[in-house]
């Protein structure tokens, strides 16, 4: 059975949820809050927690085909759902048990999380962070300032990244505990509705029991875990935005009709076509190629994660200016589809490690194997 197949009521989930709302979201700047509700209430905001905690068990192959269907609805809502995704990973891997078993039933029932690890000195490079986790017997303070925090104007709980004693570790931070502030971003680049804002963390006391794990970790090893879930889950929204962009291409190419011809017979057009087609199953066969990894547990799945969301950024951006090209006028207002792509496909460029971090990941394998 065809994946698309067994995904089809979960996709009908999300285009009845979303409709022909994308635009006006866009334009707002917000998701309404109840429809981030629905979503984070039906589990599929993070398919891949466990039946056994109350998820949908979903493996990356189906979570990822999932994601690539939203985000060719809607990519505001799909960066949510990788936020989603990436909290509750950094949970099911950095918590104990008793911390997989009060958060995770939380988040697949209707709470939603965002993660902190940008700060004003460190973006692509998180060795720069400096929010500091400090403990005192059963008491835990948070001191910092993260930016660009996708998610977390509509979230209940952050899971916030900083340093302790010589280590590093992650803390749950309720949005609501007092010294949290949030300032929304409202005119981003892209993905304006996904709920960015930058966090400020004044002497926030919570319960040390709110440490993922406890015991401070290595920072590159703790921000690499949560990073590589999100790393996966923006190849596939890649791939959502260049199946919408053909879609959308080939729609506009049929019925536009250009010197007494439908704008398909022109050499030209078909050339764009042709290259979205090969942007998106490129892509498309990276990402499986990396899911596949992901639920065999493969030795190399760092680097196809890596690779899958390093290609999938570039092609969705490359597509998307092609698409625009194509429907020409058509397209150029900033809530149409493809102007949509446009802007959000740049920022996949940028976030969960911008495409130069990635190419030195990539050499950094390649000098690894020669």
């Amino acid at each position: 059975m065809k994946i698309s197949e067994v995904l089809a009521e979960e996709c009908n989930f999300f285009d009845d949820l979303i409709g022909c709302r994308a635009s006006e979201w866009d334009e707002q700047a917000r998701i309404p809050t109840e429809v981030v509700r629905r979503a984070a209430e039906s589990g599929l905001l993070c398919p891949q927690v466990p039946v056994a905690v109350g998820g949908r068990g979903f493996d990356s192959l189906h979570t990822g085909e999932l994601a690539a269907h939203v985000g060719s609805r809607c990519s505001s809502l799909r960066s949510v759902m990788t936020s989603q995704g990436m909290a509750a990973w950094a949970i099911q891997r950095l918590g104990n048990k008793n911390q997989r078993n009060v958060f995770l039933p939380q988040l697949s029932g209707g709470k939603v999380a965002a993660v902190g690890f940008t700060e004003p000195n460190a973006g692509s490079n998180l060795s720069g962070i400096s929010t500091s986790i400090s403990c005192d017997g059963d008491v835990a303070t948070v001191n910092g300032h993260k930016k660009w925090v996708t998610g977390s104007v509509y979230a209940d709980f952050i899971v916030v990244f900083g340093r302790i004693g010589d280590g590093a570790a992650a803390i749950i931070v309720p949005t609501s505990a007092p010294g949290v502030r949030l300032e929304a971003i409202t005119d981003g680049l892209g993905c304006r509705a996904a709920g960015h804002a930058d966090i400020y963390l004044n002497d926030v006391r919570l319960p040390a029991e709110n440490i993922l794990g406890r015991e401070p970790q290595s920072l590159p090893l703790i921000t690499t875990i949560a990073l590589q879930y999100g790393r996966i889950s923006v190849a596939w929204g890649c791939v959502g935005i260049l199946r919408a962009c053909l879609d959308q291409a080939a729609g506009h190419a049929r019925a536009r009709r250009q010197s007494e011809k439908a704008l398909v017979e022109h050499q030209l057009i078909k050339r764009y076509l042709a290259e979205i087609f090969v942007l998106e199953q490129t892509a498309a066969h990276l990402c499986e190629e990396a899911s596949r990894a992901w639920d065999s547990a493969m030795p190399d799945l760092a680097m196809k994660v890596v690779l899958a969301k390093h290609v999938s950024s570039q092609n969705a951006t490359k597509g998307a200016a092609m698409a625009v090209q194509i429907l020409a006028s058509a397209g150029a207002h900033s809530g149409d589809l493809v102007a949509r792509a446009y802007r959000d496909s740049k920022l996949m460029e940028i976030i969960e490690g911008s495409t130069e971090i990635s190419q030195l990941i990539l050499s950094d394998y390649v000098m690894s194997l020669y």
